[in-house]
């Protein structure tokens, strides 16, 4: 592997790569509930399953736990992003998502968190008809929400959420010595992005394992294992990217409203994980052609 950085941290060789990261769009919806357990336990829900706009409907995580003065209804809550290609298909999936796992969920509501966004997609305008007729709308402060009757009282919904042109895709590709101190070290990265505004690492705890290449040898699969990065392919890839002492491999990947958002993410996870143990932190890019944000990591860092 041809390692042309000399940029180190903690004694972690910051290779001189890009992360390639391309156009979505992005909702934010924020949930309430009775208590914590329940929006943390409706927040969780709302966000599964949505990892890799590859096969998922979106790309969604936790942006933050709220406390009670600072959500809309005064109660305990948490702050959720989601990522679509399109303004119709994360429309569908918001509003989707909103109804199989919030409006399901113990006293939960659900608010926008972008309320002035230009661009708009309906959510209780389109669940509001769970109510059969027995649904109740209000204005307040101009902001339009929708009362839907359910076992417990009522589920309370905004209209339509904003939606702002964001920035998904921003990795690091962490390399280290053994499996264990390769994910303690992608651990700490992943706590340090969880402390930045604007951002989620849509993966299962913020960590890839089966970091991904643009297609595959068969013709069904738009993306396929990115072998340069699989130890026990060292020997049968066309070419490795792995560190000499790498025996192991995890990519973070950041998606987040803006351009800023995104960068200092990926400064602060590599700051978090670089250290002993870790000869190496990379980036996945596909020589700048998926797409048209490109993080270059000793730019990020300095």
């Amino acid at each position: 592997m041809k390692q042309n950085s000399t940029l180190k941290i903690h004694g972690t060789e910051i290779l001189d790569t890009f992360a390639e990261a391309f156009r979505m769009r992005c909702a934010r919806v924020v949930i309430t509930a009775a208590n914590e357990r329940w929006s943390e336990t409706a927040a969780q829900t709302f966000t599964g399953y949505g990892t890799s706009i590859i096969a998922c409907d979106a790309e969604a995580g936790v942006e933050r736990t709220l406390t009670s003065a600072e959500t809309p209804d005064g109660r305990p809550g948490h702050s959720t992003l989601l990522f679509g290609f399109s303004m119709e298909s994360l429309g569908k999936a918001v509003a989707n998502r909103t109804g199989q796992c919030l409006m399901t969920c113990p006293t939960t509501a659900a608010y926008d968190g972008m309320p002035g966004a230009e661009e708009r997609v309906p959510l209780g305008k389109h669940l509001r008809f769970f109510g059969d007729g027995f649904q109740k709308s209000k204005v307040i402060a101009g902001r339009r929400y929708w009362r839907v009757p359910v076992m417990d009282g009522e589920f309370l919904v905004e209209e339509s959420v904003g939606v702002v042109k964001a920035v998904a895709g921003g990795n690091i590709i962490l390399q280290g010595v053994t499996p264990r101190g390769t994910l303690e070290a992608a651990q700490r990265a992943v706590e340090a992005i969880e402390r930045v505004a604007g951002v989620i690492a849509p993966f299962p705890g913020g960590v890839v394992r089966s970091g991904s290449k643009v297609g595959s040898r068969y013709k069904a699969l738009r993306a396929s294992t990115n072998e340069a990065f699989c130890p026990t392919l060292r020997s049968r890839a066309r070419q490795t990217e792995l560190h000499p002492e790498a025996t192991c491999a995890y990519e973070v990947v950041l998606d987040g409203v803006d351009e800023a958002s995104v960068r200092l993410g990926m400064r602060e996870a590599i700051l978090a994980a670089a250290g002993p143990g870790v000869p190496l932190i990379s980036a996945g890019n596909y020589g700048g052609k998926l797409g048209k944000f490109l993080f270059r990591l000793h730019e990020v860092l300095a």
